[in-house]
């Protein structure tokens, strides 16, 4: 399948619009910053974007940031224009072809961005090995892809890798493709689908398991949305399976537990976060308008207190008294005679 998706990526496709479905091709709304950072990059990069979401999470400047399956670069040079020049990009890709568009253009973006020398570099290697980059273990800031991990034929392998190379509190952001439930054999042997970014997509819940199983214990869906294939030949060929594209974030947090934990803990955002003054959105079920004090359960706690948004916070309360499951949110007691009172009591703040 690797040589499959190399000749899809390499060969069949010379720009986007080759592509015979939008699962690969599609953003999530763009707001305007990042729209005006677009407008810096080379027509040939553009033309070879092969995506379904945005990966740029808040807070970038300064950030060692690498990009899996980075492809002709678009958001590699996007994020070299938000981490800026103290900042450092590096793109991975096994695509000779797309590879040697991204190179070309490197010295451009540089002056276009003003930078005195770039601050981006790209390496050729399969994401699946990651150790083979030569990268330290723990140097990672941030990890990012676009619609790539539903092409990986080893996926536990490159969640395993990233959280290897992730710092303390660091973080994978990604958007990618998921189905409804597992996709049959048959289609996942087919190279066209598989380069349509569909049938090599995930189940969901066999995605989390996998997460949690490679160190991420409490993935946190930040936007999702269902794909519409368009192609009436494709269509057939899927069948009843439904198509997501889902944005992800995955913190490296030894403490974080398995389920949403409550702790009596409170945090307030107190802003400062560069296109995120007034409101800083953790994921899709918080939402953290500045100056307003928000209950939240451990993980949470953990998620903005151990990372680089601890600045942007205040925290109330701590660890020393549990108060069971927070209320609304993750597992219930498993006891029936519980069921009924948990749902009368509530509870104010983000469910996890």
């Amino acid at each position: 399948m690797h040589e499959a998706v190399q000749d899809y990526y390499g060969k069949v496709l010379a720009e986007s619009d080759d592509l015979k479905t939008n699962a690969c091709k599609t953003d999530a709304a763009m707001p305007a910053y990042l729209k005006q950072a677009l407008a810096g990059i080379h027509d040939d990069v553009l033309s070879r974007y092969y995506g379904c979401g945005l990966v740029f999470p808040e807070k970038l400047e300064g950030m060692t940031v690498l990009d899996l399956g980075c492809g002709a670069g678009r958001d590699v040079y996007l994020l070299s224009q938000l981490v800026g020049e103290t900042g450092r990009v590096i793109g991975v890709d096994m695509t000779t072809e797309q590879l040697d568009v991204a190179r070309r253009h490197v010295d451009h973006h540089a002056r276009a961005f003003g930078h005195e020398a770039p601050n981006v570099e790209f390496h050729l290697g399969l994401i699946e090995s990651l150790e083979d980059l030569g990268l330290e273990p723990g140097s990672i800031d941030i990890v990012v892809s676009n619609c790539v991990l539903n092409l990986a034929a080893d996926k536990p392998a490159v969640l395993r890798g990233v959280e290897r190379l992730l710092k303390p509190g660091g973080e994978l952001y990604f958007a990618d493709v998921y189905a409804d439930r597992r996709i049959p054999g048959a289609l996942v042997d087919d190279p066209e689908l598989y380069g349509e970014c569909l049938s090599g997509a995930l189940y969901w819940n066999d995605f989390l398991t996998m997460a949690k199983d490679a160190g991420f214990k409490d993935p946190r869906l930040v936007t999702d949305r269902r794909l519409a294939i368009e192609n009436a030949s494709v269509e057939a060929r899927i069948g009843h399976v439904e198509f997501f594209s889902a944005t992800y974030r995955l913190f490296k947090l030894d403490a974080l537990e398995s389920h949403c934990e409550d702790y009596g803990q409170a945090v307030v955002y107190r802003g400062g976060i560069t296109q995120h003054e007034e409101v800083f959105a953790l994921d899709a079920h918080h939402r953290l308008e500045r100056g307003r004090v928000f209950p939240v359960c451990g993980n949470t706690w953990r998620m903005l207190h151990d990372t680089r948004f601890r600045e942007h916070f205040e925290f109330i309360g701590d660890f020393s008294t549990h108060f069971g499951i927070f209320a609304g949110c993750g597992t219930p007691a498993p006891f029936a005679s519980a069921q009924g009172a948990a749902q009368a009591d509530g509870a104010d703040g983000g469910c996890c």
